[in-house]
């Protein structure tokens, strides 16, 4: 039995096996917490496989887990399907529909033959499925779809925030159904090229303001975060800063976020949820890699300093032992130093939802 959050280290189901949840998302239905994410358990790096579907876990009070197995299952007879193994799905988002009553699931596909990104969207009408696929290689207002979140205000109108890659942040409206957009949309950080092009998307709503929460776009070699904020769904948004400013390795503690979520019956606990891709290279060194990026991605680069080499690629690392990295975030409300506030994320060893009102 766990009591606490650990940050960093490895976290086990009740069965006593490793957590497979990564890019996750957590969502709160009649008193259960439940903790879905990317199968990564057969994902060693050698065998070619990205993932074995999407798996959740089932909570009561956020620190004990037990394993609810594979809703949305890989296809491994079918090399055609966006949910083949080797096919490279990513950060699954499962969302309610008041009006249809239905769960609506969005998966983001890497394509390898055309490095192109699309959308997989599947329905169901029980949160732990079965979930049926009711399109594939949907290209979102005729864009590469990467990295995304998506949201449903008060209302039941839905958004969906997400990487048109390598260029821009998007905010769509989504249609009535929430399984496709309507063509209304937002554009936000434009940024010329990788590593500073915004990815790992993740969208929160406190006193009516709305905060994002991106990474760079380094793969799963981690990187700054930043956090921006805005007065309506569409912004326009405002860039905050690093919300890890006393994390010295410039890597976000060595982790991407990938949601964040209000913890119920808590006056203001909010969770930021970030997967710890590679513990078995945290030596890692941000402004190493970060250059080779830059030189990959922009024709006019030049440096004399060092070129990260020898760290592995990302279809080449084993995320089957990837950890979590759960922190609450701190927020500071408008003063002379922070004219709009400013979000936190500090290091805990340690920390417990009981020690917040």
């Amino acid at each position: 039995m766990y009591h606490s959050f650990k940050p960093g280290q490895v976290w086990l189901d009740t069965e006593g096996k490793r957590i497979q949840a990564h890019g996750g998302s957590v969502i709160y239905i009649d008193g259960t917490y439940y903790f879905y994410g990317e199968n990564k358990k057969k994902t060693d790096g050698k065998n070619g496989i990205w993932h074995w579907g999407v798996r959740c876990y089932a909570s009561k009070d956020l620190y004990n887990w037990e394993d609810k197995g594979i809703i949305i299952p890989p296809e491994p007879d079918n090399p055609r399907s966006s949910l083949y193994p080797y096919a490279m799905m990513d950060r699954p988002h499962i969302i309610y529909n008041r009006f249809t009553k239905k769960y609506v699931a969005w998966l983001k596909i890497m394509n390898n033959e055309d490095d192109t990104q699309t959308e997989t969207i599947m329905v169901a009408d029980e949160f732990l499925g079965p979930y049926t696929k009711i399109k594939e290689g949907l290209r979102p207002l005729n864009m590469s779809a990467g990295d995304f979140d998506l949201t449903v205000a008060p209302d039941g109108k839905a958004y969906y925030y997400f990487e048109r890659v390598h260029s821009e942040t998007i905010c769509a409206d989504l249609t009535a159904d929430y399984t496709d957009v309507t063509g209304y949309y937002s554009t936000h950080f434009p940024r010329k090229y990788p590593p500073y092009v915004r990815e790992a998307t993740s969208h929160f709503v406190r006193k009516g303001k709305h905060y994002l929460i991106t990474s760079g776009t380094t793969g799963y070699r981690p990187n700054p975060s930043e956090v921006a904020i805005a007065d309506t769904w569409h912004g326009p948004f405002r860039v905050l800063g690093n919300p890890h400013p006393d994390d010295e390795t410039n890597t976000s503690f060595h982790s991407q976020v990938a949601s964040v979520f209000k913890v119920q019956g808590k006056k203001d606990l909010y969770i930021a949820c970030a997967d710890r891709w590679l513990p078995e290279h945290m030596h890692l060194k941000y402004e190493e890699y970060a250059r080779r990026y830059e030189m990959h991605f922009n024709p006019d680069f030049k440096t004399d300093l060092p070129i990260e080499n020898g760290y592995p690629n990302t279809s080449e690392a084993n995320t089957s032992i990837a950890d979590y990295v759960w922190l609450p975030l701190r927020f500071v409300e408008p003063n002379e130093e922070y004219p709009e506030g400013m979000v936190f994320i500090d290091w805990l060893d340690e920390w417990r939802i009981e020690d917040y009102e």
